[in-house]
């Protein structure tokens, strides 16, 4: 797609950055990981510089300002109110061909592992895609988004496609022309300048090495 990933775990590793991916994983050891270096402080400082931020699964439960549940505390970077888990357990993971909003061909293959998902939008915020249940598993405000499922776990790549777009606003770099139908590889993370990126099916588990790692 034409973008450099780099591995993020420190808010100064952040500096010629123009995205941050923060990906699933466990929500209340994110959140306490990010409290302990700063990160509550740091990012808001970076959004406020331009940085675009996507949290997919447990990243949408971090970035969110109210969670339905009392723990953990998000950090409050997107207006939207979120439940944890709301789908059910391990074993109620499912896919689900979403409509999805400015998504080339719109049609998309969604896959959700104990998924949250949004109960409530702010002013500002347009819902890009919602499951056939009705809540909304996708959403966008400027240069925040958030997504309920798992991306980086399809060959599909356009979803990261149109989060390098919305990095590349920032940065005035052209991003690769986007692809019509799933292809293999994708992307995390972009940095300004740069034109190449891995995207053989051996690169395919480095796709979230852009984000907060725990």
């Amino acid at each position: 797609m034409g973008v450099d990933v780099r591995e993020i775990r420190k808010l100064e590793q952040l500096e010629g950055m123009d995205g941050l991916i923060i990906p699933g994983g466990e929500s209340t050891a994110i959140v306490k990981l990010m409290d302990i270096y700063g990160w509550r402080e740091g990012l808001p400082r970076a959004i406020g510089e331009g940085m675009a931020v996507w949290g997919t699964c447990a990243g949408m439960i971090v970035i969110a300002r109210e969670l339905v549940d009392p723990t953990p505390q998000p950090l409050g970077l997107l207006d939207i109110k979120v439940a944890r888990n709301w789908f059910g357990r391990q074993v109620d993971s499912f896919e689900e061909e979403l409509d999805f909003k400015g998504l080339r061909d719109g049609k998309y293959r969604a896959i959700f592992i104990r998924a949250p998902a949004v109960k409530a939008v702010g002013k500002g915020v347009e819902v890009l895609a919602r499951v056939a249940s009705g809540p909304a598993v996708a959403v966008r405000a400027g240069r925040l988004m958030a997504t309920a499922f798992h991306p980086e776990l399809t060959d599909d790549p356009r979803v990261h496609e149109y989060f390098v777009q919305m990095a590349c606003e920032r940065g005035g770099a052209k991003p690769a022309e986007p692809a019509r139908r799933p292809a293999a590889g994708g992307i995390a993370k972009t940095r300004r300048g740069t034109k190449s990126a891995p995207s053989s099916p051996s690169a395919r588990p480095r796709q979230r090495a852009a984000a907060e790692k725990n």
